[in-house]
Formats: structure tokens, C-alpha cells, sequence
């Protein structure tokens, strides 16, 4: 069975402190993102039933909470999940045209991950930067007003610069609390 890190396992205690006693099942959302950071970037059944025994909920209620979500990944993933927005906004400023670029440059569809593991790309619903579409979301970082050439630019400073799995919820927070 999966184990939390010392510093993770005393954040996630903390956290679950936030609620009233019988609805520890609200610290769900930041458990799942500490989950992620810890085990290599994505949520595995066995992952989702230590949440569940730890907020003492049935596992079912953890993965109905974890599929609901694009930000929680289900299957392994590269190091760098590009999660590119695909709604109104984002596909009429270019979103399918840069998609399409990522696919070609790194010879993966939507979906997949790379050969080497360095890079999977999803599409997902809005991430609320409609203003400067199309945008696409890396960890906690947001790229906008992309073109081709930005893409180029930020994909190949991840491939130079990427050493862990780069998550919405950063393990530098685990450390913080």
C-alpha cells in the first residue's frame, strides 16, 4: 500500500484539522492534489483507497471525486502534463492549431505520452484565462497568448529543465504546509 511521505502524512493531518469532526470528506480535493505530487503524478486505485482510509469514506467516493476532475490523472503521465484549454474562447484564438503542433512536434495525440515520458498532452475544459487565449497550463504555470513559436520556445525549456514530475500542487508546498 502506498505511504505518504513524513512532511506529506503531517500536512495531510493538518489539513483534515481544517474540518469539523464527520466531514473529514471535505479535505478530499487537497489530499488528492498532495497524492498526485507524491506518487509520481497520478492518482492509482490503490493511491485513491489510502485517501479513502485515511478520511475513513469509501474508496468509490474517492474516485468519483478524482474522474470528475481534469486536473487529477488517472492512468501515468510524462513529467510535464500539457493541459491545453479546448473551449469557445481558446479553440476560436488557435487552441486545435496549437494542439495539433504539440502532437506533431512531440509524435503523440491528445491523450498519450511520450517515448522518452517526458511529455503527455491533454485537452481540458476552461481554465479561465479567456482573455489571453489560447493557453495551456504546465503545473501551476499558465502560458498564454500562444503561438507556434512560444510553443516551441516552452516546450524545449521544459525538456531542458524538467528533473520530477511537475504537478498542479508542487511538492515545495508539501515542505511550506
Amino acid at each position: 500500500m502506498p505511504k505518504f511521505s513524513n512532511d506529506a502524512y503531517e500536512l495531510v493531518q493538518r489539513i483534515i484539522k481544517r474540518y469539523p469532526e464527520g466531514k473529514q470528506k471535505s479535505a478530499i480535493l487537497p489530499l488528492l492534489h498532495i497524492a498526485q505530487a507524491e506518487f509520481e503524478g497520478w492518482l492509482s486505485v490503490p493511491v485513491m483507497d489510502y485517501i479513502a482510509s485515511i478520511l475513513n469514506i469509501q474508496p468509490i467516493e474517492v474516485y468519483e471525486v478524482a474522474s470528475f476532475y481534469s486536473m487529477f490523472n488517472l492512468k501515468p503521465v510524462g513529467k510535464c502534463v500539457i493541459e491545453v484549454c479546448r473551449t469557445g474562447p481558446c479553440w476560436l484564438m488557435g487552441a486545435e492549431d496549437v494542439v495539433r503542433y504539440i502532437e506533431k512536434k512531440l509524435g503523440i495525440k491528445e491523450g498519450e505520452t511520450t517515448k522518452d515520458g517526458m511529455f503527455t498532452l491533454k485537452t481540458v475544459e476552461c481554465l479561465a484565462a479567456c482573455g489571453s487565449a489560447p493557453m495551456m497550463q504546465i503545473g501551476e504555470l499558465y502560458h498564454e497568448n500562444l503561438d507556434l513559436e512560444k510553443v516551441d520556445k516552452i516546450l524545449d525549456d521544459y525538456k531542458m529543465n524538467a528533473k520530477e514530475h511537475i504537478s498542479h500542487w508542487d511538492k515545495k508546498h508539501i515542505k511550506k504546509g
